[in-house]
């Protein structure tokens, strides 16, 4: 009887001791290492390397766009400052000089106050009266002349300013196109500078013209001006006594004709 007793004993304390010793194993974590022919696998590592891995990837990934954004930078700013390949200058030059030319070869009285003075105080001045009438008819043909040459001039320069409307379309059309074709910054900067440019030649284009035609009407004015005094001293002169007008017999048949 004592015997079965123990043999029970053992029994049990044998069924209270087995959840103990299994309980390392049941609590075992589910990464534990194991190995396929002699290579250790362990999930934990394999899962940390792949996302060390994903991670250096979106640095690359992030690297790459950067350089792609500094490129781009770098290729917006090598077209803003790129120089525009048309130039309008040597044709705006030319058209200027062109109407230059025409307004320094004014006749006899050209665009210089000295010379204009010299001519006034000479021709347009008060008529001398110790002039002689040979000196008086010669110096209202010089006037006459320069009223005549004077107009001819303003013919010239509006002539030439004509010529450059058609030079000046040109280059308007081809400058539009240029600042519209623009790739950056400093092209269509340019291309307004050289419009501005055309813009600046036109009115030195009006400049010229209006000087030449105000030159024209002055002579005429100063023309019939001087005129005008030249009538009044040869009046004088007509109407002195002595060395006026003096009567004297005419005779228009001869007797006996």
């Amino acid at each position: 009887m004592k015997l079965r007793t123990s043999r029970r004993v053992r029994l049990v304390a044998a069924l209270l001791v087995a959840p103990v010793a299994l309980t390392p194993m049941l609590a075992a974590p589910a990464y534990a290492q194991f190995g396929f022919g002699g290579i250790v696998y362990d999930p934990s590592n394999y899962a940390q390397n792949v996302l060390t891995a994903a991670r250096s990837l979106q640095q690359i990934t992030n690297q790459i766009t950067s350089l792609q954004n500094q490129a781009q930078s770098l290729i917006n700013q090598a077209r803003n400052l790129a120089s525009l390949p048309y130039s309008a200058l040597q044709q705006l030059q030319q058209s200027v000089q062109r109407t230059q030319s025409l307004l320094s070869q004014a006749q006899n009285i050209a665009y210089d106050v000295q010379s204009i003075d010299r001519a006034f105080q000479l021709k347009y001045g008060s008529t001398a009266m110790s002039a002689s009438d040979t000196q008086l008819i010669a110096d209202a043909r010089a006037r006459w002349q320069n009223t005549v040459g004077g107009l001819q001039d303003a013919m010239r320069v509006q002539a030439g300013v004509v010529g450059n409307i058609d030079t000046n379309r040109t280059q308007m059309s081809a400058l539009i196109g240029q600042s519209q074709g623009a790739t950056g910054a400093l092209q269509a900067a340019q291309a307004g500078n050289q419009l501005l440019a055309l813009q600046a030649q036109q009115l030195a284009d009006l400049t010229a013209l209006i000087a030449a035609n105000g030159r024209a009407q002055a002579l005429q004015s100063a023309e019939q001006a001087a005129a005008a005094a030249q009538g009044q001293e040869q009046r004088r002169r007509f109407l002195t006594p002595g060395s006026g007008y003096q009567p004297g017999n005419a005779k228009m048949f001869q007797p006996g004709n």
